[in-house]
């Protein structure tokens, strides 16, 4: 069997960085495998920074395409999850300089309510928070938005972000300061 025809099952229990050499030298089961793996928290990135389903599934596929292409040149200097992450966040970058609209927040599931039964009134209320919270998300600038996306829903840490962004954890810290510090002003009303 050619390295070429290996099943694609093969690839499930090999870690990243092996998977990312072979699509390196060429396997595009390999590189597949690491797209499954990958595709969920990426497409995930990118609705929340872009607030469209159909503009995040191009950028996050634009992503692996740019991927595929750079991946004999990938050092390794990070991990391949934090690499594409950067290339994604890239990608969403450029597209929110094409469009103008603030990130909605609908595609974040609403935690489960504590009561069995809600009432119409706390669904309305909670509709109004988020919805509050998604403009907040919206006014800030791109990059904190990116920080604060990657910190607080994907839970990267500092080191990770300052790689993804391309910028020093202090930048990081920085701008992670100043996001909550407005997203905690815009929800003042809401405590």
């Amino acid at each position: 069997m050619t390295p070429q025809c290996r099943p694609a099952t093969r690839e499930r229990g090999l870690p990243d960085a092996l998977l990312a050499v072979r699509a390196g030298e060429g396997d595009e089961d390999a590189f597949a495998e690491l797209v499954r793996r990958h595709s969920p928290n990426l497409l995930m990135l990118a609705t929340h920074m872009l607030g469209d389903t159909r503009d995040a599934e191009e950028a996050v596929q634009d992503a692996f395409v740019s991927a595929w292409r750079r991946l004999p040149e990938f050092r390794h200097r990070a991990a391949y999850s934090t690499w594409m992450y950067r290339i994604t966040v890239n990608r969403c970058r450029n597209a929110r300089r094409h469009q103008l609209p603030p990130l909605p927040l609908d595609v974040v599931p609403e935690p489960a309510t504590e009561e069995p039964r809600s009432s119409p009134s706390r669904a309305v209320e909670q509709n109004a928070a988020v919805a509050a919270l998604a403009t907040a998300l919206g006014d800030l600038n791109a990059d904190q938005r990116a920080c604060w996306i990657l910190r607080e829903v994907h839970g990267l840490p500092y080191a990770e972000i300052a790689y993804v962004t391309g910028t020093s954890e202090e930048t990081v810290r920085g701008r992670l300061f100043r996001a909550r510090r407005s997203l905690k002003e815009a929800m003042a009303p809401w405590r």
